[in-house]
């Protein structure tokens, strides 16, 4: 909330937007699958590739504003384990970009309090993309402020098996197996449940992404195309949230006891 002022200046836009969001109801937790490079650099007749190299501008306004907001957690849709049956050359330069953004962004995460985190299999990546992930995970894991997750190799289907394995290796009676004791074995374990869910390039699906975690989740889509997604569109999507009489499984925010899911679905 102290830096609510460095997020927008007076008179503009943003600033309006952000005047109309109520800071005691942000969602704790926001994800977002980012979608629409390949499409915004057809546009232009350009690669593929050149997409993926604009939308790193989007990540990084998206995660300072988030940090500024004092959003508890930001989840990011980066590469999903279908994406590795893309071009061999593509997905090089997807694990490239990745690395020079971590070099380039550490300071930046370290100056903001951002703590970084990755959910997938990240043994899947290429060793050189893995030690510059590891290095920054270690470098900001006493940071206080935003969790800044990173969906890597990632699958939902694929963690949510992960969790049923885990659970039978830890010796769970299956009778007797909860929601919580699979949650507490999720990529996501201790995290809040995302309460908001944003897509961008107007496709109307989830992509197995979070299955678990956003059984509740207010999901907000945008035609815009990642690359061009910047700070107003994230502030948009937070005041539409706050405009929701959100419900969960016919209880709404207001009636809801501390039993009930921890994220929530558009009634």
């Amino acid at each position: 909330m102290s830096n609510w002022n460095e997020i927008a200046e007076p008179g503009t836009e943003e600033r309006a937007l952000l005047d109309g969001i109520d800071p005691a109801r942000l969602p704790r937790h926001v994800a977002v699958i980012m979608d629409g490079n390949g499409r915004w650099a057809r546009e232009r007749q350009q690669p593929r590739v050149a997409g993926h190299r604009a939308g790193i501008d989007a990540v990084r306004e998206t995660v300072e504003t988030a940090a500024r907001l004092g959003l508890d957690v930001l989840t990011l849709y980066a590469f999903s384990r279908e994406n590795w049956k893309r071009p061999r050359a593509e997905v090089s330069t997807l694990m490239s970009l990745l690395k020079d953004y971590l070099r380039k962004e550490l300071d930046t995460l370290q100056r903001h309090h951002i703590r970084l985190q990755v959910i997938g299999r990240i043994d899947d990546l290429p060793r050189a993309p893995r030690r510059e992930l590891e290095r920054a995970m270690e470098a900001t894991r006493d940071n206080a402020g935003l969790l800044f997750c990173i969906a890597l190799s990632y699958g939902g289907r694929t963690e949510i098996v992960d969790a049923c394995r885990r659970a039978i290796r830890d010796g769970l009676d299956p009778d007797k197996l909860t929601d919580a004791d699979l949650a507490a074995r999720l990529y996501t374990a201790g995290q809040p449940d995302p309460d908001l869910l944003i897509r961008t390039s107007g496709e109307l699906r989830v992509s197995n992404f979070l299955l678990w975690q956003i059984a509740y989740a207010e999901i907000w889509v945008t035609d815009t195309l990642w690359p061009d997604f910047r700070r107003r569109h994230l502030l948009t999507a937070i005041a539409d949230y706050q405009r929701r009489d959100r419900r969960y499984g016919g209880l709404t925010d207001r009636n809801r006891s501390v039993d009930d899911a921890p994220a929530a679905v558009r009634g």
